[in-house]
């Protein structure tokens, strides 16, 4: 007579715990990854050592007595965002090049890239503005 045991061993591993864990730390880190987020300004800074060019629809300048012109045209800063948007309208990838005077201060800079990122935010589109550099010697 042979003796059998009434309590068998189950050989298979059941995956249902170790999916609940997966999916469990996939929401944390969806969750902490959107809480970061740095408040910077998007500037693409040209190295000036670099002699990378690109394409250039429209150029801003500032001089030294704190003028905007875009091109040729003088423009006050409160209007600078419709002549720009006049400008680059039918580019949704335009790139705005800023030449600025270095005694300029930060805050025209400034104006110029917030009156392209409301023309960004206003119709949908992914204009750059790139300051543009002296070369060093």
């Amino acid at each position: 007579m042979a003796i059998q045991m009434r309590n068998k061993r189950d050989t298979q591993f059941s995956m249902a715990s170790m999916s609940d864990l997966v999916f469990l730390l996939l929401i944390f880190f969806m969750l902490t990854s959107t809480l970061v987020s740095p408040n910077a300004i998007k500037l693409l800074l040209p190295s000036s050592n670099s002699k990378t060019m690109a394409t250039q629809n429209v150029t801003v300048y500032i001089n030294k007595a704190r003028n905007f012109y875009v091109e040729d045209r003088r423009v006050k800063a409160s209007n600078l965002q419709n002549v720009i948007f006049s400008s680059i309208k039918n580019d949704a990838n335009a790139s705005i090049v800023l030449r600025s005077d270095k005694s300029a201060p930060v805050q025209d800079i400034v104006v110029v890239i917030d009156a392209v990122n409301n023309i960004n935010n206003k119709y949908g589109t992914k204009h750059k503005v790139i300051l543009a550099t002296k070369p060093k010697k």
